[in-house]
């Protein structure tokens, strides 16, 4: 595959997407102290950004055990399965006042294997983050502007919006109430001739949300044109975990992303918002494209003293074996 196409199925538009905004999240975050129902909407909003970038954590892993490992499965508009397999590693151990946190993500398996992404969020708001991508067909490393938001992560219903990107200040909230929700959370269905050695031992959809309270968020962006006019999700009272995240645009439901969410084994802590997850799950309503990123626990680590700090350069991005 020539690096071009690597680039692309990436996402990795060459574009500079700057803004002039105030810092809205700290890893310093406080719990929330108001009753429930009486929290503030952007206050609201930041927390599902604590929540989803695990600020409550020093370090999180999704690692590789063995043939254990996250797979991204994808299903085109035609019924096509496709799938890779990542490690990712966030490091939220900065505290120079400059660096934020650093994301690092290797695929191994699929179309894009042999690549990695070292991300660079900075506490300055105003400073785009830093991509750094090995390019194995080059057996280079590559830097590149902070992509679009709208952009595919790796291939997947996942923008680099919805993995990276969005924070609380590009959007205006409003909370619609607090309710109970009703069913399960969603998840792919693939046929045992479309399985492959990835996706023998899929979870069932995961019903732990199912009662629990949880508010309404409207989000409504504040791009210009842009692919959703606003999203509601519904995000747990308690823990401020997302469990789903409806998107419109003029006025039709144009796209579904689910997560699963629950405690971290062993976490010794007091902070509800730490916090795993089992799978994400996303439907374009529009073409029927499916994604499914499915994590499973037993490869999740957090606060581990065996990731060193020089696990988040770009020497450990020249050593990825194709």
């Amino acid at each position: 595959m020539k690096h071009t196409t690597l680039i692309a199925a990436c996402g990795m538009l060459l574009t500079l997407f700057a803004q002039t905004l105030p810092a809205t999240v700290t890893k310093s975050l406080p719990y929330p102290t108001a009753d429930v129902g009486q929290v503030d909407a952007l206050e609201l909003a930041r927390q599902i950004y604590f929540v989803n970038h695990f600020y409550a954590l020093k370090n999180y892993a999704i690692t590789k055990k063995g043939v254990t490992v996250t797979v991204v499965i994808n299903r085109t508009t035609g019924g096509r399965i496709t799938t890779n397999t990542v490690e990712r590693y966030l490091n939220n151990d900065y505290h120079n006042g400059k660096i934020n946190a650093k994301d690092l993500t290797i695929f191994r398996s699929g179309k894009l294997r042999g690549t990695g992404m070292l991300i660079t969020d900075y506490v300055d708001d105003n400073k785009s983050q830093s991509y750094v991508i090995w390019l194995p067909a080059l057996r280079k490393i590559r830097r590149f502007s902070q992509p679009a938001h709208e952009d595919a992560w790796g291939g997947s219903d996942f923008t680099f919006g919805d993995v990276y990107l969005r924070k609380p200040y590009h959007e205006a909230h409003e909370v619609l109430g607090v309710e109970t929700f009703n069913g399960c959370l969603q998840r792919m269905e693939i046929a045992d001739e479309q399985r492959n050695q990835y996706t023998q031992n899929l979870p069932a959809a995961s019903c732990a949300p199912e009662n629990k309270q949880v508010y309404k968020l409207k989000s409504t962006t504040k791009f210009n044109d842009w692919w959703y006019d606003y999203r509601i999700s519904y995000v747990d009272t308690q823990s401020f975990a997302d469990y789903r995240t409806d998107f419109f645009k003029d006025g039709a439901h144009i796209k579904t992303i689910d997560r699963d969410w629950y405690t971290l084994p062993g976490y010794q802590g007091n902070d509800p918002r730490a916090l795993t997850w089992g799978y994400w799950y996303g439907k374009n309503l529009q073409t029927g494209h499916e994604s499914w990123a499915v994590i499973p626990s037993t490869i999740v680590e957090f606060d581990s003293s065996r990731f060193k700090s020089s696990l988040w350069s770009e020497k450990t991005l020249r050593k990825i074996k194709r």
